[in-house]
């Protein structure tokens, strides 16, 4: 069953009960137990970027990753989010547990965002504080959780999470739109006029690149999530006017005639007309340029790390909260659902004993972010975590043990749609037409598997599709493939699992 809101205290049990048996079912530690110190030696730094939905159809317009990451790293080509929006999405990658585990189903209180993470207590116990428990100075550079801080009544704007060191994180104003917001630096606010110095993802690179290049032999990890490509992808000055008549991905299903088998809620909405098209072209080519910032940035730590002499030492990470859809099914543009555009998101990682020019097919997903990096670091992993480490994969083993990766959107209590904005100052998209509204998806879990995409929804519809023989997910074999009464019975077992239960099922997938 999924764990309830809970305090969080320092120790679970006494010393010797903690070496005996570990944490008690449904508890929080926010550091280790005194016999489960990191391990001895040098250990290893970490630079996460995390982009804030960016699907795969934007890497190839990014020169500079490729080359210093791609190129000299691995790249995870089934890399999946549990839930595909946002704050769920970043608090399962912080805490290394599932949505139904973490209570984070949405952006928004009563079912989400910061002021539940708050909450539930469960800031006293993340990736953060576990790294810096092992020794690790921290720095969080842009988006934390939405809704940060002014969901929660009572907690001032110069909060700062336990675990962080260092803290870059707008307050107010609006990061969305590149210009004009104010800042928590490290407790003290910051007001950020708009300038040609101040375009906010070149903010957080400046800062970033401060951070880990300072004079400090400790070990770091940085956390840097830029607000690009998320609507209305505001690209800098500089970049917006590259990429002159680039349109939106075409791929099979975009604008789909035949609707058979999808959702009610998708055979409802009406062809893509030319005013839809349109706009999402000149979404999709702001995206992409919004990004170049982002791309820039990565070659500015890289250089920074190379020059500071941290570089073979650092695991750099480039990843995404979610993935993004623009015409796929009819859709207006979105995330949510849980197609692949949405689900499926890039993860590319360098660093020390990863093969270059490495891809790697095996199932992996956000849950796994948390306990790989505690792992690589020496440090404590607490017993709620869900996911796995990837530490062997990372390092060339072939596969990640896992068989099947649990997805999920909303409680059975009923729908949790998108709305038509998550961030602080972003006003409704004007990329949507007015006389085309946002389906709304019913509630769903589902599971990706080495073959399969199924998903069930509350409605009772269900979809599975063959990936291999299906990619685009366009024929729903539901109905007649056996394979679905397989993976509803796993299905029922993840979307109840907690800790290692949730390893050993998704190993033992049929």
């Amino acid at each position: 069953m999924a764990r309830s809101p809970r305090a969080r205290s320092r120790w679970c049990l006494p010393a010797l009960l903690v070496l005996l048996a570990g944490c008690l079912p449904g508890s929080r530690a926010s550091g280790p137990p005194p016999s489960t110190a990191a391990a001895k030696g040098p250990k290893p730094n970490f630079v996460v970027v995390l982009a804030d939905d960016l699907d795969s159809s934007l890497m190839p317009y990014l020169p500079r990753v490729n080359r210093l990451l791609t190129a000299h790293g691995t790249t995870l080509d089934r890399y999946y989010v549990n839930l595909s929006w946002c704050c769920p999405s970043r608090a399962t990658l912080l805490l290394g547990e599932y949505a139904h585990n973490t209570g984070i189903w949405s952006n928004n209180p009563p079912n989400g965002g910061f002021a539940e993470f708050q909450k539930r207590g469960e800031e006293d116990s993340t990736l953060a504080t576990w790294l810096e428990s092992a020794g690790y100075r921290t720095g969080l550079f842009g988006k934390y959780l939405n809704g940060y801080p002014e969901q929660a009544p009572g907690t001032p704007a110069t909060y700062v999470p336990p675990g962080w060191s260092t803290w870059v994180s707008p307050v107010a104003g609006s990061p969305f739109q590149g210009f004009d917001y104010t800042l928590n630096e490290n407790g003290r606010l910051v007001h950020r006029p708009p300038s040609a110095k101040t375009y906010f993802t070149d903010v957080l690179s400046r800062e970033a690149q401060k951070f880990v290049g300072a004079a400090d032999e400790r070990p770091f990890f940085a956390y840097i999530a830029p607000t690009v490509p998320h609507p209305p992808a505001v690209p800098a000055p500089r970049h917006k006017n590259l990429f002159p008549g680039l349109k939106a991905p075409r791929d099979p299903s975009y604008d789909l005639a035949d609707m058979t088998g999808k959702p009610a809620e998708l055979r409802r909405l009406p062809r893509l007309t030319a005013a839809d098209e349109k706009a999402g072209d000149a979404l999709f080519r702001r995206r992409v340029q919004s990004m170049q910032a982002v791309d820039e940035m990565v070659e500015a730590l890289v250089s920074t790390l190379r020059t500071a002499g941290r570089l073979n030492d650092t695991y750099l990470v480039f990843t995404s909260d979610n993935g993004f859809h623009i015409g796929s099914y009819r859709l207006a543009p979105g995330k949510n659902t849980g197609y692949e555009n949405d689900v499926r998101v890039p993860f590319v990682v360098r660093g020390p004993g990863v093969p270059p020019g490495r891809v790697s097919h095996a199932l992996t997903g956000n849950v796994d972010v948390a306990p790989t990096l505690a792992d690589l670091a020496g440090a404590w992993t607490p017993p709620l975590a869900d996911g796995r480490s990837l530490r062997a994969l990372l390092h060339g083993a072939p596969a990640s043990g896992r068989r099947a990766y649990l997805l999920e959107h909303g409680t059975a209590r009923g729908t949790h749609p998108a709305p038509a904005y998550d961030g602080p100052g972003v006003p409704p998209h004007p990329y949507t037409p007015a006389t085309r509204d946002e389906a709304y998806l019913p509630a769903f879990a589902g599971l990706r598997t080495e073959r399969y995409l199924y998903l069930e929804y509350v409605t009772g519809e269900r979809e599975l599709y063959d990936m291999a023989a299906d990619p685009y997910q366009l024929r729903n074999l539901a109905a007649a493939d056996p394979a679905a009464s397989r993976l509803s019975a796993l299905l029922a077992a993840l979307r109840a699992c907690a800790g290692a239960a949730c390893r050993r099922a998704e190993s033992e997938a049929p």
